[in-house]
């Protein structure tokens, strides 16, 4: 079953995807779309809490919600064991898959990288397989990224999840690094290279304008 939605995935923890998920939903909601952020678990709360960033970022509480919470500043699985709860798998397939039917649409972000654990022996890479979501694959600017990168792609291609785009993320050119990795990137793997430029964390709604400046608009299979 082909859904209606998006998964914004990274390459690992830190890259930014809740810049890039918050830009892309304000976005979506600027075109007159019920677009909501959907954080299948969020670890290390507090004080981290991504669906509050994306509300904040949109101006409204309606923007993004969070299905988990944990403590542990650790991989899901790990955290949940850490704090003695029981984590379900198929409970948070089955709630992703709720909140993807009430959104127009639904943008789920992932948790740290693709083989981070989440519940029963699954990973965020079988989450997003599982619900079926093209995916945007958010990674650092710098040296280093086009390994991970195109691993990333790689992997998510061998589970059938059609890659919209990469973005390097808090591009400025500062380096040689920098300035090069876009084209390298670009001759490296299928999908397009896009750089999204440094942003000031303390003003959420500025990822909105950068989605707005720096990335296509039609972006899932809903456009």
């Amino acid at each position: 079953m082909t859904r209606s939605g998006l998964a914004v995935l990274g390459t690992g923890t830190g890259v930014g995807k809740t810049v890039v998920t918050a830009g892309v939903v304000g976005r979506l909601r600027e075109r007159g779309r019920e677009a909501v952020a959907i954080k299948p678990v969020q670890t290390g709360y507090p004080p981290d809490d991504d669906a509050g960033v994306v509300r904040d970022a949109c101006g409204t509480e309606s923007a993004g919600v969070c299905l988990r919470r944990l403590e542990p500043p650790l991989a899901p699985a790990v955290a949940a064991e850490e704090e003695g709860v029981a984590l379900s798998y198929d409970e948070l397939l089955g709630d992703c898959e709720r909140e993807l039917a009430a959104a127009d649409p639904g943008v789920v972000e992932g948790v740290g990288g693709l083989r981070v654990p989440l519940a029963d022996d699954r990973e965020v890479v079988d989450l997003v397989a599982d619900l079926d979501l093209p995916a945007l694959v958010v990674a650092r600017s710098g040296l280093g990224t086009l390994n991970h990168s195109a691993l990333t792609v790689e992997a998510l291609d061998r589970r059938g999840v059609d890659v919209l785009a990469v973005v390097l993320n808090d591009y400025a050119g500062a380096s040689l690094a920098e300035r090069t990795n876009p084209s390298a990137l670009d001759a490296m793997v299928d999908p397009p290279v896009y750089r999204l430029p440094e942003l000031a964390l303390e003003r959420p709604a500025d990822a909105v304008t950068a989605v707005r400046d720096h990335l296509p608009v039609g972006l899932g299979r809903d456009g």
